[in-house]
């Protein structure tokens, strides 16, 4: 059962953006604070990567834990309505990350993947200076 009535719900949905999310937010402003420099969704690639790091050869996919089927997380939970769609919706943003995952590694790139539980603040800063190790030990 849906706590929103139809039209709540409408509305939530349809505020959900798909890029300059508020984690994707958080990973750019840090990397550009160390003074690492990228560009942003870039079409030419596959899967329109959150942040592309072409001196690095890398790219940072920050990723929402329900949007992309974060299994095993605490903030991933399987919609109670509409079970079929989600069910069918999820496995195929699933199957799509892992086969955009496979082109960018098979062309030579690195490819990073946060998660948006692990920019929570007690995990934050780890998980920031993780990835900037991450890219830099690359180049």
């Amino acid at each position: 059962m849906d706590v929103h009535d139809p039209q709540t719900r409408s509305y939530n949905m349809s505020m959900i953006k798909g890029k300059q999310t508020k984690p994707e937010e958080l990973v750019a402003k840090y990397l550009f604070s160390r003074g690492v420099r990228y560009r942003r969704n870039v079409k030419t690639l596959p899967g329109k990567p959150d942040i592309v790091l072409k001196k690095y050869k890398t790219v940072v996919f920050v990723n929402g834990c329900f949007w992309h089927l974060h299994e095993g997380c605490r903030y991933f939970v399987w919609p109670e309505n509409n079970k079929e769609f989600w069910k069918d919706k999820l496995l195929k943003n699933k199957e799509r990350d892992i086969a955009v995952r496979e082109t960018l590694e098979k062309s030579g790139w690195k490819v990073l993947v946060v998660w948006e539980c692990d920019l929570k603040h007690d995990s934050r800063e780890n998980t920031l200076a993780h990835v900037y190790d991450d890219i830099v030990s690359t180049g």
